[in-house]
């Protein structure tokens, strides 16, 4: 079975919220700070782990990351669709923009941004 497309994935969002009449709630607005709310309850999976040790450091944690990155990646298609953005589109700029803001022969292995090398 093929893996779905991020527009199939799309779909099947909208018709979740549209199955449960949530429409009303789902400004472009009122998802973005979903995105949001859901990027910290993954980044909370990880708080107080160190570099050097267990990612997240609380093993019961460790099956709750896809479940937060997957209702991360659900309002942001949720919120893409409502705003009317081909995510894969707009990926597929921002990576030709990012090769050209950070050359690999110019930043391989630094963390600078694109202005201070």
């Amino acid at each position: 079975m093929a893996e779905p497309t991020l527009k199939e994935l799309q779909a099947r969002v909208r018709a979740f919220a549209d199955d449960r009449d949530w429409g009303q709630f789902h400004s472009p607005r009122n998802l973005a700070m979903a995105v949001s709310v859901e990027a910290n309850e993954l980044l909370e999976l990880y708080l107080w782990s160190t570099d050097d040790g267990p990612q997240p450091h609380v093993a019961e944690r460790v099956p709750k990351v896809a479940e937060e990155a997957a209702d991360v990646l659900m309002c942001l298609l949720n919120l893409c669709d409502r705003a009317g953005i081909d995510l894969a589109d707009a990926l597929d700029k921002k990576l030709i923009d990012a090769d050209k803001k950070y050359p690999a022969d110019k930043v391989r292995g630094q963390a600078k941004k694109y202005d201070e090398y």
